[in-house]
């Protein structure tokens, strides 16, 4: 399967798009643990990703709410049970690592779902931006909390009010 990524820039910073034939693989923030190798990324061809890069730009005006992506999303059971709980997370709304893990049927599972939060491939379009600790608090993001608090911030402004944890 081949694989080819585009570059973007963004008001959260540089964004690194990746296409398999499938669909988006990954988006990677400038600030990201992984190295970011040519087998994980393929060559650069920037005619790739442009459905994703119109989505994200109307997101980032707040025209958008909701994501209309092919995704080709790679993880273990529990990361693609995880991510697809990411999905279910209304614009605007955020829930803790307690609620996704119950919902999951294991409340027991927080760590769990708090490290397949942060393998999420596909940050912004996957929201795990919308995940936040249990008292709201805000924790770790894989592109740095500064970008964490302004999508949240960002969703919060265009919804008109103050932010939810359901």
């Amino acid at each position: 399967m081949s694989l080819r990524h585009a570059v973007m820039d963004t008001p959260v910073g540089v964004l690194t798009l990746v296409e398999s034939d499938r669909g988006l693989r990954g988006l990677y923030m400038e600030q990201t643990k992984r190295p970011l190798t040519p087998a994980i990324i393929g060559p650069r061809d920037d005619a790739v990703a442009g459905e994703t890069r119109r989505q994200l730009r109307e997101y980032f005006v707040g025209r958008r709410r909701e994501f209309d992506l092919p995704l080709d999303l790679r993880g273990t059971g529990f990361q693609l049970a995880v991510w697809e709980q990411l999905l279910r997370i209304p614009y605007g709304q955020r829930r803790s690592y307690g609620q996704i893990a119950a919902d999951l049927g294991d409340p027991r599972s927080v760590r769990a779902v708090g490290a397949a939060n942060g393998s999420n491939p596909v940050s912004i379009i996957v929201p795990c931006h919308r995940v936040v600790a249990g008292t709201g608090a805000l924790t770790g993001y894989a592109g740095g909390v500064e970008r964490k608090r302004y999508l949240l911030e960002l969703e919060t402004r265009v919804m008109g009010g103050t932010p939810t944890l359901m």
